[in-house]
């Protein structure tokens, strides 16, 4: 398959690239510089003469505080940007995968939100991811939005790259057990993410890895398995806290965890648990 990626600098991006290219399919990476997804001529002119079978649209303005105080920029990058590169898509006949998040949601439900459940998100992140899906919704003829929640990986910085520091230089660390989710492994979302593009099972998906825990039990999995992996000594002694002691600009979702209703329906095999994507990812960085 011709596969376009925007954001490919990104750290999703860069592992889907990296997967699509050593399973033999023809690549093209675009991040700021090659393809600026808030031009549409430029979108146009770039999808238009590589013609995709495919766009994974990684892009996407993620600084979630950052968002709060600068609504035009999130709403330019994560809505017009989105519309942008779904009608250039549309244009050529290629799928579209759009990925979004679980800041989509209030955050509030007790249960496991799937793909159906209305969607009420609190922060301007969340409303202009949600911009986004509609807009890709409405402006391609095959579409894929696929949520996600948590995510970490080999590129960039993330929670768990975060924690390995911290918990080696500090004495002390906090970290709250009142917000629950499920750590998506970017390794694994491309593998899934690869596999969908191969189908025609269009619609909304909810994609992490299984399972679920606190920030707090997160932390606590990452200090075990990174002790037994890479040899680790960590001097920080770590305490449960509430979402209180550390406010923030944009809300946080107490509960971000999704319902693979999706997946299981469409005959897709269900993305390992969190557990399993962790370890390997440990397992990734010490070599």
């Amino acid at each position: 398959m011709k596969i376009l990626v925007t954001g490919s600098a990104g750290q999703l991006g860069q592992d889907v690239v990296l997967l699509l290219q050593q399973e033999g399919h023809e690549v093209l990476g675009c991040d700021r510089q090659e393809m600026d997804i808030t031009n549409l001529d430029q979108c146009v002119d770039i999808i238009g003469g590589f013609a995709p079978d495919a766009v994974i649209h990684c892009a996407a303005h993620t600084a979630v505080d950052a968002a709060e105080s600068d609504i035009d920029a999130a709403y330019l990058i994560n809505a017009t940007g989105t519309r942008n590169v779904a009608l250039a898509a549309e244009k050529v006949g290629s799928k579209l995968v759009y990925i979004s998040t679980d800041y989509v949601f209030d955050g509030m439900g007790t249960e496991a939100y799937h793909e159906y459940d209305n969607t009420d998100p609190k922060s301007i992140y969340g409303k202009s991811k949600r911009a986004g899906e509609i807009l890709a919704q409405s402006l391609s003829s095959k579409y894929f939005i696929v949520r996600t929640s948590w995510v970490y990986g080999k590129y960039g910085n993330n929670f768990v790259k975060t924690m390995l520091k911290l918990g080696q230089e500090k004495p002390l660390l906090q970290v709250v057990d009142d917000q629950k989710g499920s750590p998506t492994y970017t390794v694994d979302l491309a593998h899934f993410l690869l596999e969908l593009i191969q189908t025609e099972k269009y619609g909304v998906y909810h994609a992490s890895n299984s399972g679920a825990c606190t920030w707090y039990e997160f932390t606590g999995a990452i200090f075990a398995e990174a002790e037994d992996i890479l040899g680790l000594n960590f001097t920080a002694k770590l305490e449960p806290c509430d979402t209180e002691q550390f406010p923030r600009p944009a809300p946080r979702p107490r509960n971000s965890v999704m319902e693979h209703l999706s997946i299981r329906t469409n005959g897709f095999q269900d993305i390992r648990h969190w557990r399993e994507g962790l370890r390997d990812f440990l397992l990734e960085l010490k070599e």
